[in-house]
């Protein structure tokens, strides 16, 4: 009889023990559901569980640990761009599948796929608009489409704005993030580099200003071209900056790399970033480089001063 309700009570307790794992288990996959459904982002750095409300509100920041989610360009031309003021610019352009190229599946199927998946044309958005009332062109890389990979329209794209710019005299931002160049369109995706470049010297020549971001991550080509080639280069913390990835240079040179090789950090020790900027800063921090940069316009009180200096000087 005592060994029954023994053997009950044993029971029970591992009911009860099986029910808490249970309900243990539906209070965790409530939890991921309620994650999946955006209400909440866990950070992928200190794993702190913030609203997604207030995660956007610090611009995709995180409160705790200062870690930078990857946005959208949508997102980015909001984040840096007065309401009402943005006018895209060549949004016609679609690429092409010029060397009929194929390794798992043909390159026009992809291109299909990640611009009905994502909703974008292609890797780079561009247009004209205004930061805190300043004009200004901007060219912002989606990560999204394709590893931001350089391609025929990126490039086109691009020097198109850069051209717009030189012609109205606006200062140029690109916002960079990039895998490299787009390996599926070949010769034809390296040219963009040289053109980009010659659109950026002609710019320069014109004395006016351009300013690279670069974000995580910013790679290949793209580094290898337009990306360092700013007068004022910034950099989001911790982002990484690269040309060729660290396993392939530490089998190149047969040595262990540091482990902060290739952060912003790092380059900005060694003089390939000028500054080192936080997202929630960027906005102001290019409105006043681009404000101190600005021509100098001579006002009616200038004229006015100088010639009642050239008619004083005149009389003596």
């Amino acid at each position: 009889m005592a060994n029954n309700e023994e053997s009950r009570g044993l029971k029970s307790l591992f009911d009860w023990f099986a029910n808490r794992r249970k309900s243990g288990s539906t209070s965790l996959e409530r939890q991921e559901r309620e994650i999946a459904d955006g209400l909440w982002h866990k950070c992928s750095k200190c794993g702190v569980l913030t609203y997604t409300k207030d995660l956007k509100a610090n611009q995709m920041v995180c409160v705790e640990c200062g870690h930078h989610n990857r946005v959208d360009s949508d997102e980015r031309i909001r984040q840096l761009i007065d309401h009402n003021t943005w006018k895209p610019l060549d949004e016609h352009l679609r690429p092409t599948d010029p060397l009929e190229f194929r390794d798992r599946k043909l390159y026009s199927d992809r291109l299909r796929e990640m611009q009905e998946k994502i909703g974008l044309i292609d890797a780079v958005k561009t247009g004209l608009g205004q930061i805190n009332g300043l004009p200004i062109a901007l060219g912002v890389m989606d990560f999204r489409f394709m590893g931001g990979s350089m391609g025929s329209v990126v490039g086109e794209r691009l020097t198109r704005m850069i051209e717009q710019a030189t012609q109205r005299r606006y200062p140029v931002v690109i916002v960079c993030t990039s895998g490299g160049a787009r390996m599926q369109e070949g010769m034809l995706s390296l040219m963009q580099m040289a053109k980009i470049s010659a659109a950026l010297q002609r710019h320069k020549d014109a004395r006016l200003l351009y300013i690279p971001v670069l974000t995580n991550p910013t790679t290949g080509g793209v580094t290898a071209s337009f990306a360092m080639l700013g007068d004022i280069i910034l950099a989001e913390p911790k982002a990484t900056i690269g040309f060729a990835g660290r396993r392939v240079i530490e089998q190149t040179l047969r040595e262990k790399l540091p482990d902060d090789f290739q952060t912003a950090e790092d380059l900005l020790l060694h003089g390939f970033v000028d500054d080192i900027v936080p997202r929630t800063q960027l906005k102001n921090t290019l409105t006043q480089l681009i404000a101190l940069h600005q021509p100098v316009l001579t006002t009616p009180h200038m004229v006015l001063w100088e010639t009642m200096s050239l008619t004083s000087t005149a009389a003596e």
